[in-house]
């Protein structure tokens, strides 16, 4: 036994469920004769954002979409029923022959897409309606008798006519998805210029991670610095595409945005799942995700520079200069340092030269690559220590004359 709740769902025709219709469409459509007996109410199209979206409260009203029977629409209450006679238009979902609108705001039906596929063996009316859903913009709540987004009958209408037409296989165009965090271009975009901003400056980083399990990596940091230059080009290439990907004008449609308006429906019910990507989005959603995107591309951003720029502070925190300073009253000796690259080299430099005995200071200049060794006044220099302390950090040296 039906609950009464469950009756007031049902069409009292035909017995199928009804969808939920705003009195708006109600009074819109109806002929003026009968359209007093419904309540009027303010449009939603044109005040929510990505679309028409689906009526997901109580209206009093319901949609009757089945073919088998006239009444249109029935109210919830009094049992009050319109049938199709009694609207201004036709109500192409109810019907089986003839041109059977579909799109109430763009002009396509079921006979319009059976001319297009057989002129062209493919219909291109999904792509239309998303198009222009973004501009001029859809009025479905006043123009189509559902009251709701076309693009769900518009994707059966297509099936219809190709079976219609005896087509094996339909050629409808699918609408393009519309970028999303999710697109693999753009993910591509942003993990190769992050792994091209760390292979850029690894010439710093990749011998002291070397040196700190006892690999010298000298003559990786020589080669790495060879290939620096092209290696941030094809950084900023990624960074390029990246913002390209997040940036570029979006299509109408996207994401579905399924609605659940309580009784199951959706604003596109009974959409083949192949063309699930044609619904319009939800506009909150569309914006947390488009927002969250551009979160995402300028944090890889700022990685990104900080790994480009990485050579020019890495001595800053590892204390390159930090040291006793070499004064006039120490003896000085004067080394020529070759295999420095980066100032994070004349740290570690520093730090080999400074762990010899004897040695009270160092002063390395990386631009010149030169380092000057301070020691006792009376002491003599232990030249052979200090090149041992070079080569083992990876780097080669020989003493020189200081310039004066």
């Amino acid at each position: 036994m039906q609950t009464t709740i469950e009756r007031r769902l049902i069409c009292p025709r035909c017995g199928k469920k009804g969808k939920r219709v705003s009195a708006l469409t109600l009074h819109s459509l109806l002929k003026d004769e009968h359209r007093d007996a419904v309540a009027d109410a303010q449009c939603a199209c044109s005040e929510s954002e990505g679309g028409c979206k689906p009526v997901t409260q109580d209206t009093g009203w319901r949609f009757c979409e089945s073919a088998e029977c006239d009444v249109v629409y029935f109210a919830e209450e009094t049992g009050t029923t319109f049938t199709k006679s009694q609207l201004k238009v036709a109500v192409g979902v109810k019907e089986r022959v003839g041109d059977r609108p579909l799109c109430y705001c763009f002009g396509h039906s079921v006979a319009s897409i059976k001319q297009e596929l057989a002129t062209t063996g493919r219909s291109d009316a999904l792509e239309d309606i998303r198009r222009k859903m973004e501009d001029p913009g859809c009025t479905c709540e006043i123009t189509n008798p559902s009251g709701a987004c076309c693009l769900g009958s518009v994707a059966k209408g297509i099936k219809t006519a190709t079976q219609e037409l005896g087509i094996t296989e339909p050629q409808a165009r699918l609408p393009r998805p519309s970028p999303s965090s999710g697109s693999s271009s753009e993910k591509v975009a942003k993990i190769g210029t992050l792994v091209s901003a760390i292979v850029a400056s690894s010439c710093c980083w990749l011998p002291l991670v070397l040196l700190a399990v006892g690999v010298s990596g000298a003559g990786v940091a020589s080669t790495l610095e060879a290939y620096r230059p092209a290696f941030i080009v094809i950084t900023f290439a990624f960074l390029g595409a990246a913002f390209y990907f997040t940036y570029r004008p979006s299509h109408a449609g996207g994401p579905v945005s399924r609605v659940d308006g309580g009784d199951g429906d959706d604003c596109c019910a009974g959409q083949p799942r192949e063309f699930e990507g044609c619904c319009a989005p939800g506009g909150k959603r569309r914006f947390g995700v488009m927002a969250l995107n551009k979160v995402m591309l300028w944090v890889v951003t700022v990685l990104v520079v900080a790994f480009l720029f990485f050579p020019k502070y890495v001595g800053l925190l590892m204390g390159t200069g930090n040291g006793s300073a070499v004064t006039a009253k120490m003896q000085r000796a004067m080394i020529r340092v070759e295999g420095m690259t980066c100032e994070g080299c004349a740290g570690h430099v520093e730090k080999a030269i400074r762990s010899v005995p004897g040695v009270l200071a160092v002063q390395v200049d990386f631009p010149r690559g030169q380092a000057v060794v301070g020691i006792e006044a009376r002491g003599s220099v232990p030249r052979e220590e200090i090149l041992a302390a070079l080569e083992k950090a990876g780097y080669g040296g020989a003493f020189v004359e200081p310039t004066k």
